[in-house]
């Protein structure tokens, strides 16, 4: 199918509202790059309601080349690179992805000609791959009393892709701070006018998150008389309350939609398996919530030197671990995470690890208490498969009992019924070895814990150790544990559920 071919049916998607982008059709990069002209795309003209509807199902990426990251991917912008990351992106199953744009790299107040066509080639790669693309303009910018010129520079950047279905939203300011009183001034003029130049293209800010909620919320007071047609949630809070906190987002915005623009954790700050794990949870969250675009952050890693030396961001080692694909092109965990929630819509268990077969990287599994002693993956004693998990000479502390824990994929909504369940063998065993169920509110705090039959002492076959339970009131969060403490002999654990 021809690009302008291409554009026009994605324009008939937008327009019928409730159909998803997304076929993935191989270009070169020299035939990415070459594009065409954005006049000639827009055969059917975008509606503001079919780019609305068309945003809050978006499989959204965000995206940063992973050697040239922020300004410097316009910098030292590589339409070759850019091609190779964007077809991995389909492969995934996104049909839109997130590009920001630098007053500083681009020129302002006037934008220079070589980067409005480093930005229309990078439209055009997006396109060939059935990807539409998310403006968002602002970031390391803070110069709130020149609303006249920015205003200016925002219309010279959009003005191409006012009526271009390829394009289908523009978020104003990255992490817009709305406790800062020029900030909110300055947006206050940015919106009308933008929407008089774009009538057609939905607008949003984000809010960074540490702001979260409130911060959403502040914005939506601040903005009465000048409305956005969307809010943009950053998620980078826990996981295993993650539903609690998007609808906290809801709520703050109601009855505005929401879509989460950024998630994820830093696979160097915990690990690949949580990681995964993590945006597991954010996905199956969100479609609990009703909230149909959840955008991870971010495809790539970085490599030493990628991040601009003039952003603290470059100062922070785990900044460069958040990537769906490690620096060197190869794929983590996460992607499948990815591939699976956008292919599929569901999210099975097995990336728990629940029967300890997966290759420790990508195990999310973690140690509780450790210095009473903790479980270790082994092939000495498997029940089913070649692994299984191993105890042996453990203790207890003043806090309680050694484990090896993990949180489920399906959040927490009080009043559910769950089920844990997990076989153990002794072997001259002593103490307690059990399994249970740890609750929390929605604010982190320990409420109860559910707890199974024990394993008796001594030796013993494989024994089946359940919990059967109900969420109790004001649970957002639940942990299951492998415990095993004051023993002697050796416990094993293997095959492992929870529903």
């Amino acid at each position: 199918m021809s690009i302008r071919n291409r554009a026009t049916a994605l324009a008939s998607t937008i327009l019928a509202s409730s159909l998803l982008f997304g076929s993935v059709l191989a270009a070169s990069p020299a035939q990415a790059a070459e594009g065409t002209d954005t006049t000639a795309v827009a055969a059917v003209a975008p509606t503001l309601a079919g780019r609305l509807a068309a945003v809050k199902v978006a499989k959204t990426i965000n995206y940063y080349p992973s050697n040239a990251g922020w300004s410097a991917m316009w910098t030292g912008f590589d339409p070759v690179a850019i091609d190779a990351d964007l077809a991995k992106a389909a492969e995934l199953g996104a049909t839109n992805v997130r590009v920001i744009v630098f007053p500083d790299a681009f020129g302002y107040p006037a934008p220079k000609v070589e980067y409005t066509e480093k930005l229309r080639k990078f439209v055009s790669i997006a396109d060939a791959y059935g990807m539409t693309v998310k403006f968002t303009l602002f970031d390391w910018w803070e110069g709130y009393s020149d609303a006249a010129r920015s205003i200016a520079w925002a219309k010279a950047i959009l003005d191409p892709y006012k009526d271009d279905p390829r394009v289908i939203a523009v978020e104003l300011k990255n992490e817009f701070q709305p406790a800062n009183a020029d900030a909110v001034a300055w947006v206050r003029q940015l919106i009308p006018a933008v929407r008089a130049a774009a009538p057609a293209m939905p607008l949003t800010l984000s809010v960074d998150g540490g702001t979260g909620a409130a911060g959403m919320a502040s914005i939506k007071a601040s903005l009465v008389n000048t409305p956005l047609d969307y809010y943009d949630f950053h998620f980078y809070g826990n996981s295993e309350r993650s539903l609690a906190e998007i609808r906290k987002a809801q709520a703050a915005v109601s009855p505005s939609p929401i879509v989460i623009g950024e998630t994820g954790v830093s696979s160097s700050a915990t690990s690949e398996g949580e990681q995964a794990l993590y945006l597991a949870r954010v996905f199956r969250a969100a479609t609990e919530a009703g909230v149909g675009s959840v955008a991870p952050w971010t495809l790539n890693d970085f490599s030493a030197g990628a991040i601009p030396s003039n952003s603290t961001v470059s100062t922070i080692p785990a900044q460069y671990t958040f990537g769906l694909f490690h620096a060197d092109g190869s794929a983590k965990l996460a992607a499948s995470v990815v591939r699976t929630a956008w292919t599929t819509g569901t999210m099975p268990n097995s990336f728990l690890n629940l029967s300890f077969e997966a290759a420790d990287v990508d195990s999310p599994w973690k140690r509780n208490l450790p210095d009473a002693g903790t479980g270790v993956v082994t092939g000495d004693m498997p029940r089913v498969g070649a692994r299984s998990l191993k105890f042996t000479g453990t203790t207890r502390t003043s806090a309680g009992l050694p484990s090896m824990r993990v949180a489920p994929i399906t959040p927490v909504q009080p009043g559910y019924k769950w089920r844990a369940e997990a076989f153990a063998r002794g072997f001259n065993a002593t103490g307690i070895t059990e399994i249970s169920l740890s609750w929390f509110d929605a604010n982190g705090k320990w409420i109860s814990e559910s707890t199974s039959n024990r394993l008796p002492v001594g030796n013993t076959t494989w024994t089946k150790l359940v919990v059967d339970t109900v969420a109790p009131a004001g649970a957002a969060a639940v942990q299951l544990h492998l415990k095993n403490a004051d023993n002697t002999g050796t416990v094993y654990f293997d095959d492992v559920a929870i529903s």
